[in-house]
């Protein structure tokens, strides 16, 4: 899927020099949303170790992380996952999300999601996908809402972010209502 000029792909190892650049450059902004990191996170060898585990959670069926490229210059610009999958009765995941802070406000985020619970559905059988997010993080609930997710609750003290606690905001879509496949 191309949007703006950026397209979401799924995540590689090649990846990890633009995301240690990228996350590097948008620390600062990402700070109030993010627990707090090592300074090897911001690495490119931190980047390939996470890197690794997530196709390790890939490969075991739990996880689906993207980037998002500019297809011009391959810079990495975000990332997007759908994670804590789980089948059977539940038939559920959770999806998680950033922009570069150049890219805000282009539909990165938007188009994106859009795309992930479609795979969700389609490709997964999901039968919801869930999402949290700081109480006061309104561009994301912008997103979420765009997306045809509903809030379900809040959560205190549900993530420890940026030092702290902090209470979070649960949404959820669902996709269908169909029985899970026996």
């Amino acid at each position: 899927m191309i949007i703006n000029g950026v397209e979401m792909k799924g995540l590689a190892v090649e990846h990890a020099a633009g995301l240690a650049d990228v996350l590097t450059r948008n620390r600062a902004a990402m700070a109030p949303y993010e627990p707090l990191r090592s300074e090897a996170f911001y690495t490119e060898a931190g980047q390939l170790a996470r890197i690794e585990g997530m196709l390790e959670e890939r490969d075991g069926g739990r996880l689906v992380p993207y980037v998002f490229v500019e297809v011009r210059s391959g810079a990495v610009v975000g990332a997007m996952n759908l994670g804590s999958i789980a089948l059977g009765p539940l038939c559920s995941g959770g999806v998680g999300y950033w922009i570069d802070r150049a890219w805000h406000g282009k539909g990165l985020a938007t188009a994106g999601l859009a795309e992930v619970l479609r795979a969700a559905r389609q490709d997964f059988g999901l039968h919801r996908v869930e999402a949290q997010t700081l109480i006061d993080n309104h561009a994301s609930i912008r997103v979420l809402a765009k997306n045809g997710f509903t809030e379900i609750g809040l959560a205190p003290r549900y993530l420890h972010i940026n030092g702290a606690w902090r209470d979070h905001r649960l949404f959820q879509r669902v996709l269908h209502d169909e029985a899970p496949s026996a």
